[in-house]
Order: C-alpha cells, then sequence, then structure tokens
C-alpha cells in the first residue's frame, strides 16, 4: 500500500499545473475552450447553477484516485479564466493606455506652447477744437446824444449811420444792444434836455454829444448818475482833465494832438504872420491856445488872434481885424458857420485866392464849396487843414467799404469810424463785465493789452472763451490812456481841390 495521500498527490499535482503549466493551459483555454470552460467554471463557481457536474469516475484499481488532481486542474483553470475574463473590471474607457496583447503602451499628449504675440498699437490721439463757448450776451441800452439840428448837423448822417450800423452788426454777430436817438443840436439848452429825457428811460450808456460844448453842458449830469459816456468828435482838450469820476470816454483823439499837428503844417508851409479866428467856447478856445503856442514856438508871429460869437449872423467886423493884420496864413476854427466866415474874407480881399487858407476837423465836416458859392466848385480851392482819419490805414480793413455799402451816395465818412467804435466799445465793455454796471470799469480795459481782435464778432468770441481783449477797431488802435481817450490821433491832411471835393495828401500819426 503506498505511503502518498492520494489528496496530497492532488494538491503537488496543481501546484505544479499552476507553476509548470498555467501558461499553457491559459493558451488553451483562451484559445480553444475559453468559452466551454467559463461555462464550466460559471457552473462550479455559482454553486447551485443549472448544470449538474457528472459524477466522479471510478478510482482504478490498485491506483490512487485521480479526483482530487482533476480539481485542482479546474480550479487553475477558473481562475485564470476569471483573470482573463471580458466581465473582469478594466481600465476605464477615458484611459489613454491601450493594452494590445501583452504590451501595455501609453502614448503621451504632445504639447506645444505658442508664445503669444503682443502687438502694441499706439493709440491714435485726435484732439477735436471745442466750438466756441456760447455766451449769453449782456443786454444794453445806449442813449444816443445826436447832432440833428445845430451847426454841426451836416456830419449827422456821417455819426448817426455809423451807430445804426454797429447795432446791426453787432445783434447779427450774437450781441443785444438797442440804441435811443435823441437831438442834441449845437445848444447846450437842448443837449440838456435831451440827456434828461434819455436818463428818466434808464439807458446804460450814453453816446455822444458830437460838440465839445454839449458834451462840457451835460457831463456833470451824466457822471453824477453813474452813466458811462462815449463820444466819437469831442476833440477839445478841456475834457483830458476834466473831473468825470471815470465815466467819460471818447473815441475821437484829443485837440492836444491835433492843434500841434496842425500848427507845424502852417509853419512847415513856410509862413510866419499867421491870423487866427476861432469859435468862443471850449472848442474853439482850447484849440487855439494850443496851436498859438506851437505856432510861437515854432518861430511864426500871431498878428491876429480874433474870437466870434457862433451865434452870430454877420463876421464882417472880426474879418476886418483880421485883414488888417496882413497876415500870410489864416486858420479858421469854425463849424459850418466857416462858410459866411470864408464869404466875408472874399470880400474883404483875404480869402483863399489871396492868402493861405487852413482848416480844422470842424471846418472840414461841416464846409463845402457849394456852401460859400454856389456857382464856384473851385471856390475853396487850396484850403489846407487836419482831421482825424475816418478810415485810417491801420483800422480793421472792411469798414470803409462797409461803410459805404451800409449808406446812401454822397453820406460824409468824417467820425463815421468813431462813431462806430464807441458803439462796439460800450458793449464789449459790459460783455466783459458781465453786467451794465460794469461797463465804466471795463472800457479802458477792453481797448489795450490783451488779445486783439478788430470786429465786435471777433472779440465777443474771445470774451466767450474767457480772454482778455484788445479792441483795435474801425479807427485803428484805440489804446486808451488813463483818462480814457486815445493816447495817439490818427490824421489826414487833407486839401480842398478845384472840382469842390478834398483830397487826403498825407495820413500823420501824432503822439501823446
Amino acid at each position: 500500500m503506498s505511503d502518498t495521500d492520494p489528496f496530497d498527490d492532488a494538491a503537488e499535482s496543481a501546484e505544479s499545473a499552476e507553476a509548470a503549466g498555467a501558461a499553457e493551459s491559459a493558451e488553451s483555454a483562451g484559445a480553444a475552450g475559453a468559452a466551454e470552460g467559463a461555462e464550466s467554471a460559471g457552473a462550479a463557481a455559482g454553486g447551485g447553477g443549472a448544470a449538474t457536474p457528472p459524477p466522479p469516475p471510478p478510482a482504478a484499481e490498485g491506483g490512487s484516485n485521480p479526483w482530487p488532481w482533476v480539481l485542482g486542474v479546474l480550479a487553475v483553470l477558473v481562475i485564470i479564466l476569471l483573470i482573463w475574463s471580458p466581465w473582469s473590471d478594466g481600465d476605464d474607457e477615458d484611459s489613454t493606455t491601450t493594452t494590445e496583447g501583452a504590451t501595455e503602451t501609453t502614448v503621451a499628449e504632445e504639447t506645444t506652447t505658442v508664445p503669444e504675440e503682443t502687438t502694441t498699437v499706439p493709440e491714435e490721439t485726435t484732439t477735436t477744437a471745442e466750438p466756441p463757448t456760447e455766451m449769453v450776451p449782456v443786454p444794453v441800452t445806449i442813449g444816443a446824444l445826436l447832432p440833428q439840428t445845430g451847426g454841426l448837423s451836416v456830419i449827422n448822417a456821417s455819426l448817426e449811420l455809423a451807430v445804426d450800423m454797429a447795432v446791426e452788426e453787432i445783434n447779427a454777430a450774437g450781441g443785444d444792444v438797442t440804441v435811443i436817438k435823441a437831438d442834441s443840436g449845437t445848444d447846450p439848452n437842448i443837449a440838456s434836455a435831451a440827456i434828461d429825457q434819455l436818463l428818466n428811460e434808464g439807458v446804460d450808456a450814453i453816446w455822444g454829444a458830437a460838440g465839445t460844448g454839449q458834451t462840457l453842458s451835460i457831463i456833470d449830469k451824466v457822471s453824477g448818475s453813474q452813466t458811462p459816456q462815449c463820444s466819437p468828435s469831442n476833440t477839445g482838450a478841456a475834457l483830458t482833465d476834466y473831473e468825470d469820476d471815470g465815466y467819460y470816454f471818447r473815441t475821437a483823439p484829443s485837440d492836444v494832438l491835433q492843434a500841434p499837428l496842425l500848427a507845424n503844417l502852417v509853419v512847415d508851409d513856410g509862413w510866419v504872420d499867421v491870423a487866427v479866428i476861432y469859435r468862443n467856447e471850449e472848442y474853439g478856445a482850447g484849440f487855439d491856445e494850443i496851436l498859438e503856442q506851437t505856432l510861437a514856438d515854432s518861430g511864426a508871429n500871431i498878428v491876429a488872434s480874433v474870437a466870434y460869437d457862433p451865434a452870430a449872423t454877420s463876421f464882417d467886423a472880426e474879418v476886418a481885424q483880421v485883414a488888417a493884420a496882413a497876415p500870410e496864413a489864416i486858420v479858421l476854427i469854425t463849424f459850418a458857420e466857416g462858410a459866411q466866415v470864408v464869404q466875408a474874407m472874399i470880400e474883404a480881399g483875404v480869402g483863399p485866392a489871396d492868402v493861405a487858407v487852413y482848416g480844422t476837423d470842424g471846418f472840414k465836416d461841416s464846409v463845402s464849396a457849394e456852401a460859400v458859392d454856389p456857382d464856384d466848385p473851385a471856390v475853396l480851392a487850396g484850403v489846407k487843414g487836419t482831421a482825424p482819419s475816418a478810415a485810417p490805414s491801420s483800422g480793421e480793413a472792411t469798414f470803409a467799404d462797409r461803410f459805404e455799402a451800409f449808406t446812401p451816395d454822397d453820406t460824409p465818412s468824417i467820425f463815421s469810424a468813431q462813431s462806430y467804435d464807441c458803439i462796439v466799445a460800450l458793449v464789449l465793455a459790459a460783455e466783459v463785465a458781465g453786467s451794465v454796471d460794469g461797463i465804466a470799469d471795463e472800457m479802458i480795459g477792453v481797448t489795450r493789452d490783451g488779445t486783439a481782435c478788430s470786429t465786435y464778432a471777433e472779440c465777443h468770441e474771445l470774451i466767450a472763451a474767457g480772454e482778455d481783449i484788445d479792441y483795435n477797431g474801425a479807427s485803428g488802435p484805440l489804446d486808451f490812456t488813463d483818462v480814457g481817450e486815445p493816447g495817439r490821433g490818427i490824421y489826414n491832411i487833407y486839401q480842398y481841390n478845384a472840382e469842390g471835393g478834398s483830397d487826403t495828401l498825407e495820413e500823420v500819426i501824432a503822439e501823446g
């Protein structure tokens, strides 16, 4: 009887099968009998499966029992099949590992880093000019004292139409100005009544008066009411230092500048013995005083100095006095009555055909050849003189043409530029101040030391933009002195011609 336990042999055989033939059995099972082995394994492992295993064969006679060995082999096959079974847990579907036979290959993702290219595009900066600031205009009401009657009425059209043109152009350019008109005449009583009317209407400023005498008759009322006043044609020297509390201004240069210029003209023409006939009032007397002083300083002899009453109807006595002095030249300081004075001079044998005759702006403004002798247009030929330029070369370039287009034919232009500038300066001063109450405070400032501008529209835009202005207007740079008048005068030297008109011989600048 054998010493070996058949169960021990089976176990050993199983180990040998597992160790030695596992691979071969696995290959055989996987290749030839995987399905059958799986079914047997399912029956054996399922415990209570549908199929019942056949009874073990009987042991061979005298030999050992083979069942333990068979069972061991089957157990090994079941284990192998379970390992290779398609139902066993494998890798996730999303795995990047691919199993092919017994070789495992891992495919790594290739990552390519492309460096970002950074392009800096410079910002395009576009500067758009801001439109002019909208400025609410300051409403200004101006009272105009016009010489609609009297000795200066012959130049009223020049003054009044320039006022009308200024108002029209200012309002068209964004301003707001209204003018109330009154007649000042050349009589102080008429002027005084007119100023009372305008002040009672509550005007913000006064334009005028045209004559120095009329202004002197009203200036205390105007300054006493703290109303600014601007005259375009006052040239009287007495107004330069007048105590007006800072309310009086003028765009016409003072006779302090013109009188020496006229005296020098007479002397430069070679005359030594000179007579003077002048109006006995502020304008005439003031001009004469400076004229005679300059003539004397220049070596001339004053052979006669005769004053007359502007209201007189005859000047024969005054002319006779002059004729008796036998002058080489006669200077006339007159207004419209100068025509009668010349008639008397012609009768006395000292007319323009006999001696050199000179006049001032007042003479040129109001005395025509027709007024002296309707039948002789050459009656004043050769008479020379000085007058503030109506269209100076340094003035706003288009004014003369605009004024000519605005007015009827044959409208005189004397003091038209200064008249226009008075209105514009008053309105600009109100806009700079922001109120009509500040006009007097700003009148000097708007004419100097700022950005130059020559029209209301241009100056208005500068004020709206916050700039300080320097109004150089139709009559040229005003550059008011501290007393509110131009610091220099631009004058024309004129001469009457044989056709009854006058010509400008030269433009001269007189500095103060």
